[in-house]
């Protein structure tokens, strides 16, 4: 049973902090909101006080943070008070650049780091079947495996510092592009009179076929478990999806890849946020284009 500090409880960390409890590690819950940690330690985690303190005694920390400037600031500290030898791994969605300066003034400090981005939603995180997308040595990979494992049934080794968020930021470019397609699909089916869910049968079964479609249709009814039956509530917020758009967009620039698409996504999610919708699941957007 290793002991590992867990930074950021939020609607994805405060699962993947109980399914690594779940797992039979010791776990140092650390959060800003003190009703965040009375959850976690409900569930069976510790107190941990705050970031110093957890990290002075702990085996590995997991960080789930908003930004590349709160993981930069937060390993700030880890870095000074962690035991030799920790490991750390990162789990927020943060620019590619911030990801690998952090990982470089890990190595510098004697510290294994890996990027660990995430995909699957409050639910997969709930459930403990994330998908993770890892960034670092292959060393780092190894040890990182062994704890991710308790919170995701899908880990691959992506390359080397930095890469787990290259693999994020493409993969949901490509997300928001499918599920604004498969909300127009549905919206134009509409209204030339087909049926919602004969629309579905045919679609789900043909070329049109996608994720967004058969595990997050956007309409409610052929697809239980989706948004769109609770009234868009999230899920994946509409904020969340921007933040990763813009993040996909800034590092299109830095490498000059054209991504016309996730530009035009990036615009369209942008104007349905501006209309309030933030806190809806991104599969909303289809109220928008209506």
């Amino acid at each position: 049973m290793a002991t590992i500090a867990f930074i950021g409880l939020g609607n994805m960390g405060g699962g993947m902090a109980l399914n690594l409890v779940k797992g039979g590690h010791k776990v140092l819950a650390v959060d800003l909101s003190a009703d965040a940690v009375a959850k976690a330690v409900a569930g069976g985690a510790v107190d941990g006080a705050n970031v110093l303190d957890a990290v002075s005694v702990a085996d590995a920390v997991v960080t789930m943070l908003p930004a590349g400037q709160h993981v930069r600031n937060v390993y700030e500290q880890v870095f000074e008070a962690a035991k030799a030898g920790m490991l750390c791994l990162d789990c927020s969605t943060i620019d590619v650049d911030t990801a690998r300066a952090v990982s470089a003034l890990a190595a510098e400090k004697g510290f294994e780091m890996v990027d660990a981005p995430v995909s699957g939603g409050t639910a997969a995180a709930d459930a403990g079947t994330l998908t993770f997308m890892v960034g670092g040595t292959g060393e780092g990979f190894a040890r990182a495996e062994a704890v991710l494992a308790h919170m995701g049934k899908t880990i691959v080794h992506a390359g080397g510092a930095g890469a787990g968020q290259a693999a994020k930021i493409c993969n949901n470019m490509l997300l928001a592009i499918t599920m604004i397609g498969t909300c127009e699909a549905f919206a134009m089916a509409e209204k030339l009179g087909l049926d919602a869910q004969t629309f579905y049968d045919i679609s789900s079964k043909a070329s049109g076929q996608s994720w967004s479609m058969t595990s997050y249709c956007p309409v409610p009814g052929p697809v239980a478990t989706s948004p769109a039956n609770r009234d868009y509530e999230p899920g994946f917020a509409t904020a969340m999806m921007l933040k990763d758009l813009k993040l996909a967009m800034g590092a299109a620039a830095s490498a000059d890849a054209a991504t016309p698409m996730g530009a035009l996504a990036e615009a369209l999610y942008q104007a349905y946020s501006l209309q309030g919708h933030n806190l809806k699941d991104f599969s909303g957007i289809i109220n928008f284009l209506k």
